[in-house]
């Protein structure tokens, strides 16, 4: 019989396979797809099969050892998807599959069980049996005749509570023999609590028509491709995407749905349920059983939409025929560790893969989405209007250098934002107050000497939580309790400065006393199912008041909001990232967009110190294309994205003398190399957060006309970073982030 071999993926920052031959009695279950155990350097380890030949040019080969699934969890488009993933962000092929398959999946993570009751005695002779346990065990009695009145499976705890007994008499009966013990399945459906009433597709406009055509005709045309739905804020985006997914559902195949925010989530899934009876769910916020019920279940095709974040782009999802990817622009569809892919990138390819439509959608697009359809790369959908001829919100800007010269000390609300909530609130109306830093004050400083509390971990300075009494470091988590005196001078004077939610709802909290008031940032809402709760009592109007961060900039759809207070509107505009004017114009767009949804129009103050700045200015006046217009020429000016294609490397260490050799190192490599590259090379410098987690920060920023030229430096790179034992190197292609 001749042998059999199979190329393994192993979970490694490695780009090759590994050659292992398949012994006889593993034949036929040895499949692409399918995990194997193989040996690797005196150890056994799990990789993923992902071919199969029948000759080798390697003298030795090792045998597979064992096979670790009955059905591959890797379909052949989803291999494709991951080799073209581990090329592209530069990782192993195995680590770009592990990112495919949850780890309640890999693990086999099965769902809950619990203990049931059941009478062990047939119904006629339950009354014989009580009476006769009657005189002698009456708690006995007791359980057996609760037991039998119920009509449905009791747990052994809620049938000592019905029966007013502890689990002993339980016990007893069953050694008896007059109640027997059944393990079952716990109930651990995601959606169990997201009910929502069917309704009927909405008619649309003129506008929305024309997008939805754009879609469908791709699709009959068969040229799938991409359409960028640009939309205003209140455009009525998402009934595109509905009914474009019930024309591909009507045609026998399925969609994907992602959202940026997993706050997003219950609020998108409700609106789906309404329109579909086939639903599933995946994200982070899931426990490891229902990840897996919900994968099991897509993949089996009962799902007819999938709805979730970032990594729900790798839902298993047979006839896939659509994925939109709502908010296209934002950063949490990026992941911040290997594979550094962007979610929305990767939903191209695998739509471009598996023949299916790919919808991207925003009020303000990335400005590579709005490049490439400019230029005819993706299709452009424009929705300029808001549905049912709704005016877009009327925009203030309130110059906060005036204000805080006009009332002659400093305050983070202005008179204008104040007087307005007053009206607002007393007309029984909503209002949602937007900044985007959490905790109670930036920074703990002594008045006297000028020290300031840095944590002692990272290059930066800690946040006061006055709730919890602690400052915290956003970036490592290090929590410690503010002295009481100043640690250097001993004086007493110990001041909290700037600005978070937390002081934001506390001021709220005591100009308007008795209006129910809400925090939603990611310490108020920690808990599972916290963000729907919250959402659903701001939808209900049990909270009156809403205070947060980026949570509630996007997606969020409340009627009754007629007022968006944006506080420090250009509180990151100068942060060291040529991204930075481009994210504060989409923050400060959407938060505007969640307000005028109603009939009773809306109002946005925003609050600035830089009110002629173009990027606050032009989203104050809903202007996305002037804005993006007058930033794409200086972007084209610094050959920076979407002109040019970038590239960061990051080196940190603990010693920070060998992080800079590395960076030297590399540093050399490429510059023997610059000749040969029509690219630019920037650095090597500190990062802008020098240090994170006790570990020293150096990198480059790679720039690049075409991408063949920017994965030839990286090439180079690599060989220099493989080298670092004690420095780690990560590659990331298409930074989101500088810092």
């Amino acid at each position: 019989m001749a042998d059999v071999f199979a190329e393994v993926a192993l979970n490694l920052a490695v780009e090759q396979t590994f050659t292992y031959r398949v012994p006889g009695p593993l034949r036929g279950d040895v499949v692409p797809g399918r995990r194997v155990r193989v040996p690797f350097r005196r150890r056994q380890v799990t990789g993923y099969c992902v071919a199969l030949s029948d000759s080798t040019e390697l003298k030795r080969v090792l045998d597979v050892v064992d096979v670790l699934d009955t059905d591959p969890l890797i379909s052949p488009a989803m291999l494709r998807l991951t080799r073209w993933m581990a090329d592209y962000y530069c990782c192993g092929w195995g680590q770009a599959l592990e990112a495919a398959v949850p780890g309640g999946v890999r693990r086999g993570t099965k769902a809950r069980t619990e203990i049931v009751v059941h009478p062990a005695v047939i119904i006629d002779d339950v009354q014989t049996k009580i009476e006769e346990l009657g005189a002698r065990s009456p708690k006995q009695a007791r359980v057996l005749e609760v037991l039998s009145t119920l009509d449905h499976e009791a747990t052994v705890d809620e049938l000592a509570r019905l029966a007013d007994c502890t689990p002993s008499p339980i016990q007893a009966l069953g050694k008896k023999k007059l109640v027997r013990f059944v393990r079952r399945p716990v109930a651990d459906d995601p959606l169990l609590s997201l009910t929502a009433k069917q309704e009927p597709p909405l008619s649309l406009e003129p506008a929305q028509q024309a997008a939805l055509n754009r879609i469908l005709n791709r699709r009959k045309l068969g040229r799938p491709g991409v359409v960028l739905v640009h939309g205003v804020t209140g455009s009525g985006k998402t009934e595109i995407y509905l009914q474009a997914i019930a024309r591909v559902v009507a045609e026998g195949q399925r969609a994907i749905v992602l959202v940026p925010e997993i706050s997003l989530t219950p609020q998108t899934v409700r609106r789906f349920k309404a329109r579909f009876d086939h639903v599933s769910v995946l994200h982070s916020h899931l426990t490891e059983s229902q990840r897996h019920e919900q994968w099991r279940a897509i993949r089996s095709g009962t799902a007819q939409v999938v709805v979730g974040a970032r990594s729900a782009i790798f839902a298993p999802m047979p006839e896939l025929g659509l994925i939109v990817v709502d908010e296209e622009y934002e950063n949490s569809f990026k992941q911040d560790s290997v594979p550094r892919y962007h979610a929305r990138d990767v939903a191209v390819m695998r739509g471009r893969l598996e023949s299916a439509v790919v919808v991207l959608g925003s009020a303000t697009p990335s400005l590579e989405s709005y490049h490439n359809a400019r230029i005819g790369k993706y299709q452009h959908a424009s929705l300029p209007g808001r549905v049912q001829g709704r005016p877009m919100p009327r925009v203030e800007l309130i110059d906060m250098r005036k204000e805080m010269a006009a009332v002659r000390q400093f305050r983070f609300l202005s008179r204008r934002l104040v007087a307005l909530a007053e009206d607002r609130l007393g007309r029984d109306e909503q209002a949602i107050i937007f900044l985007n830093r959490r905790g109670f004050a930036t920074h703990v400083f002594c008045g006297r000497c000028g020290w300031a509390m840095k944590c002692r971990h990272c290059d930066l300075s800690m946040t006061y939580h006055k709730r919890m009494r602690r400052a915290l470091c956003h970036y490592c988590g290090e929590r410690v309790e503010p002295p009481a005196v100043c640690p250097e001078c001993q004086s007493p004077e110990i001041k909290y400065v700037g600005l978070g939610t937390e002081k934001v709802e506390e001021e709220i909290r005591a100009r308007f006393p008795g209006i129910p008031c809400a925090r939603m940032d990611s310490d108020a809402v920690r808990g599972r199912g916290s963000h729907a709760r919250l959402l659903d009592a701001f939808r209900s109007g049990r909270v009156k008041m809403l205070v947060g961060t980026q949570m509630i900039a996007k997606g969020l759809d409340f009627p009754n909001v007629t007022l968006v207070g944006v506080v420090n509107a250009d509180s990151a505009l100068h942060l060291p990232d040529f991204r930075a004017g481009e994210r504060t114009h989409q923050l400060v767009a959407q938060v505007a967009g969640r307000t005028g949804r109603g009939p009773k129009g809306g109002l946005v103050i925003v609050q600035t110190y830089q009110p002629d700045h173009y990027t606050v200015r032009t989203a104050a006046a809903h202007d996305y294309v002037a804005f993006a217009e007058k930033e794409l020429v200086h972007r084209r000016a610094l050959n920076l994205p979407p002109f040019g294609r970038a590239a960061r490397i990051v080196m940190d260490g603990r010693a920070e003398p060998e992080v800079r050799r590395m960076a030297r190192a590399i540093g050399e490599a490429l510059a023997a190399r610059k000749a040969e590259f029509a690219g630019l090379i920037h650095g090597p410098m500190p990062c802008p957060i020098e240090r994170i987690k006790d570990r020293f920060r150096w990198h480059f920023l790679l720039l690049a006309g075409k991408w063949s030229v920017l994965r030839d430096m990286i090439a180079v790179a690599k060989p220099v970073a493989s080298k670092g034992r004690r420095v780690r190197v990560a590659i990331d292609v298409d930074p989101v982030s500088m810092l």
